[in-house]
């Protein structure tokens, strides 16, 4: 994997660094991330990691952007309300950094077209707003045996997690067995601007630490923000006996 003179010069501030170097910035221009969910989450996600350098972007949300989106979702403005969020996205990330391949899917995910999406993707990001989508990319990113990094907001507070499925690790189903009741998301609870911002970026930071092999402490861990309080705090995550997937 080449990094030619302009790439060199655009990420000289981290090429610079110690623990990125060349081989780190070539190891960023070959990774594959796989992106779930184009909202407050996903905007800050994407603008990093093609930002940092990564090679393909993918894409997937078949949502239009509404007015409500506006006030966290950074990649939008009034003028693309009523389109697409994929199309839309897809252009402005390419302005960011025109060598990323970013590759836009529009459509619902479902378990007849999960398998066939990730595949071809190293790291899988999970931005989505409910527990059915939720458990199902955690699903066949284990069975796919991918890096699961999920993250979600609520109010002002925010959680994120990593699975490495190449390992033994709990998954999502150990935490979060069944769908509750009741979906928390921004529509039934609110968000605020700032906590969305927070966890994409905490959800980029991870997928260049998994890129490049950095041990952050988060295998087996979730971390909870409360952005009132300005506190982070780790949890514990073991292997739950009755998870449907036997992980």
């Amino acid at each position: 994997m080449r990094i030619s003179n302009n790439e060199y010069k655009k990420f000289s501030k981290q090429i610079i660094l110690k623990k990125f170097g060349i081989i780190g910035q070539k190891k960023i221009k070959s990774s594959k991330v796989l992106i779930f969910g184009m909202g407050g989450l996903g905007c800050p996600l994407s603008v990093y990691l093609a930002s940092s350098g990564v090679g393909t972007i993918g894409i997937v949300d078949y949502d239009k952007v509404e007015l409500s989106n506006l006030n966290r979702q950074i990649i939008f403005n009034t003028q693309d309300i009523g389109k697409y969020k994929v199309d839309i996205a897809k252009k402005k990330i390419k302005k960011i950094n025109n060598k990323s391949k970013i590759k836009s899917y529009k459509f619902k995910v479902n378990k007849s077209n999960i398998e066939k999406l990730i595949q071809n993707f190293d790291i899988i990001c999970d931005g989505t707003d409910n527990f059915h989508t939720r458990l199902l990319i955690n699903d066949f990113s284990l069975k796919k045996k991918k890096i699961l990094i999920s993250a979600a907001v609520s109010g002002f507070d925010g959680h994120i997690f990593k699975f490495d499925f190449r390992k033994k690790t709990p998954c999502y189903r150990c935490f979060m067995p069944e769908i509750p009741s009741q979906n928390n998301n921004c529509d039934t609870e609110g968000v605020t601007p700032t906590i969305t911002g927070v966890m994409g970026t905490l959800q980029a930071n991870e997928v260049l630490n998994s890129i490049l092999n950095f041990k952050s402490d988060m295998g087996q861990k979730m971390i909870i923000f409360d952005s009132i309080k300005m506190n982070f705090r780790k949890v514990s995550l073991s292997k739950n006996k009755k998870c449907k997937n036997q992980c």
